[in-house]
Order: C-alpha cells, then structure tokens, then sequence
C-alpha cells in the first residue's frame, strides 16, 4: 500500500519538478510567449488523450503493465529536453511526455481503487490527496533550487532517473491487482455508459469546477498581491497555505469524515468554500485575511479531491475502473488547462478574475446540487415502481 503511495507521489513530482522552469526554458530555445503558452498548455492537453486511452489499456492489460510502461516512456521522453534546440521540438517533446504522463495517473488510482476496503475508501483517497499535496510542496521548491544552483537541464535528468528507479521497482515489487480473470475488452456502448453514468458526471463536473479554480489562483494571486504591494515571497507562501491545511485535514483524524458523509454532500460544501474564498480575495486587503481565506480554500479543496475520488472507486469495479479513472482525469485535464484561460478572459472582459469564477465555482456547485437531487428522485421513482410492480 505505502509504494503506490509512493508512486502517485512520483507520478506528481514530475510536473511540479518542472513548473517554476518551464516558461524560462521555453524562452531560452527561442519560443515566444505565444509558443510559451502553448508549449505549458500542450502537456496537459496531451493529457487527456492519454488519460482515455491508457484507460482501456489499464483495464485490458493490468495497471502494473501500464504502470512500468508509462514510466519507462516518460523516463525516456525527459531526457530529450535538453536537447531541444527550438520551441517547437519542445512543444512535441512535451506533447509526448504528456500522453506518458497521463497514461500513469488514471492507473495508479485504478490499482488503488482495487485495494481499498469498502468502509475506508474516503481516507485511503484522502491520503492519496496528501501523496500529490507532499508533490506540490516538494516539487516546485527542489526544481527552482536544483535550475538556480545547477543547471535547468539537471532538473530533467534527476526526473528521468527518479522514473527509471520507481520503474524497476513497479517491475519487481508490484504485484498486479486486477487478476486476468477480471480483465476484459468492452463495447463501445459500454465505455459510453460509463463516461455519461450520473454518477461520473457529478465526479467529472467537480473535478472540472476544482482544476479551473486552481488555475485561476495561479493566474490572478500573484495579481492581485502585486496591487496590494505584497512581494512575490508573500504569495508563494499564501499559494503553500491552501496546501498546508488540506495535508492537515488529510492525514489527521478529521479525514474520517469522507467515510461518514456521502462524497457528494462533501463536495458541494467544498466548492461552496472555494467559490466564497474565490469571491472574498477580491475584497479583502489585509494580508491576515487573505491568508485566512487561503486557508478557507485549502479546507474546501480537501474535502473535493477525496470525494470525487470515492466516487469513481464506487461506480467502477475490477474490469472497467481504469476506464472509469481514465475518464475522470481526462476531465480533470480539461480543468487545468480551462483554468489560466478563463481567468485571462475574465481579467480581460470584466476585470474582476476572482468575482467571476467566484461566482462560477458557486453556479456549479448549485448544479451538482441539483444534479445529485435529481439523480435520487429518479432512483426514488424506480424503487417505488419496483414496489408497485412486486
């Protein structure tokens, strides 16, 4: 259990290893700032090709399988970072490097979705929240530091071989969690129930709402803290905040409450604390309240990630859960490249980043909410016509 803790950790630190050096090392193969974005964009939009593809794959040929393999190419594909001599060879690099990496994601969580007990999905998802928390804050910090006092290309070569050891570790430690026996091909009727399930929506729809707020936070903090005269030291703090209080929450006898609750009624209160957190950092001044709100945020954030999780771990089984997974982070993808989009736009539009997708975030949680209601009507009407017909 512990190493494929392990490996969403790994699975992670890729991305976040990269994030403070990328836009730079774009830049200094001659990309400008519109190949720039598109260079950071392509990676999460590879993604999601890789997220629904890996996901049949998981199902047909094992999680471990997919696992070593994904890893194997990612390995493989970072070291041809430094040898990009254009914008656009990194573009197709990260191209690549994104369908490995969302190859690796939908299986780890589908091989952790086939170990954990019915009465202890929640916490087991609420630890893998803290598995890419520890990701994040680790990440970014080691990149940054190792590019500064070394060199960017050092911070692609150390990924490549932290890939390379987790990936003979999966070979010879990883025992296969989905037996032959369960593994099988599926119609595409059936991929389709499984993408439209009510369920699946509810889970997709907040993975969306969640990815898109955080990519507006990342876009509009250090915006907004700027106004205010607060330095670029003081947002990287408040951005750790929200990580903080989630990894709290996470591993702390409060993670108990993703079992007790329904995931569903979770999330909506999650996202009505992101959508009022949202809304409140374009009002407040006072850095005490930013940071409050911050941490306002990193509370609603922990209560969504494990959730939606439980979700796609308790509408899947053995033989459709990385479809199921696949699925779901494709969504996920969507958010995080929506994200930084829709904050521009909004900036742009109507210059208040944060009202918007403060608004936004609420609008979907009154969705879901209504959403989850009707899905219990509908299942309430079906039992009762059950009974009559009986």
């Amino acid at each position: 259990m512990i190493f494929i803790y392990a490996i969403i950790i790994v699975a992670f630190l890729d991305t976040f290893l990269q994030l403070p050096i990328i836009s730079t090392y774009a830049h200094s193969v001659g990309a400008g700032n519109l190949l720039t974005g598109m260079i950071i964009a392509v990676y999460s939009l590879a993604n999601m090709g890789g997220n629904i593809i890996a996901g049949h794959w998981i199902d047909q040929f094992g999680r471990r399988r997919v696992l070593f393999f994904g890893m194997a190419f990612a390995a493989v594909i970072l070291l041809f970072y430094p040898l990009a001599e254009t914008g656009w060879q990194l573009f197709f690099i990260r191209f690549f490097h994104g369908l490995a990496g969302g190859a690796l994601i939908p299986a780890a969580f589908a091989y952790l979705g086939d170990l954990a007990p019915e009465n202890r999905r929640g916490k087991m998802m609420a630890f893998s929240g803290a598995c890419i928390g520890t990701a994040a804050i680790i990440g970014p910090a080691a990149g940054g530091i190792i590019s500064a006092r070394i060199s960017p290309d050092v911070v692609f070569y150390i990924a490549s071989i932290i890939f390379v050891i987790t990936c003979l570790a999966v070979l010879f430690l990883l025992k296969e969690s989905a037996p032959a026996s369960a593994r099988r091909n599926v119609s595409l009727s059936h991929f389709r129930r499984l993408a439209f399930n009510p369920f699946m929506v509810q889970a997709s729809l907040s993975a969306l709402t969640l990815t898109l707020s955080m990519g507006v936070l990342t876009f509009a903090l250090p915006l907004r803290t700027e106004e205010l005269g607060l330095s670029p030291s003081v947002t990287g703090l408040l951005l750790s905040s929200f990580g903080i209080i989630a990894l709290f929450i996470f591993l702390t006898p409060a993670n108990r409450l993703y079992d007790k609750f329904r995931p569903q009624s979770i999330i909506i209160a999650g996202l009505i604390l992101i959508g009022l957190s949202l809304f409140s950092l374009s009002v407040v001044e006072n850095i005490y309240l930013i940071t409050a709100v911050m941490l306002v945020y990193g509370t609603g954030f922990s209560f969504v990630f494990p959730s939606m999780n439980r979700i796609i771990v308790e509408i899947s089984g053995t033989s459709d859960r990385g479809k199921a997974f696949g699925v779901f982070y494709a969504s996920y993808s969507l958010g995080i490249v929506a994200g930084s989009f829709f904050a521009g736009a909004a900036a742009d539009f109507f210059g208040y980043p944060f009202r918007v997708s403060g608004g936004l975030v609420l609008a979907m949680s009154l969705t879901l909410f209504w959403l989850v209601k009707k899905q219990s009507g509908s299942a309430k009407t079906r039992e009762s016509a059950g009974v009559q017909d009986s």
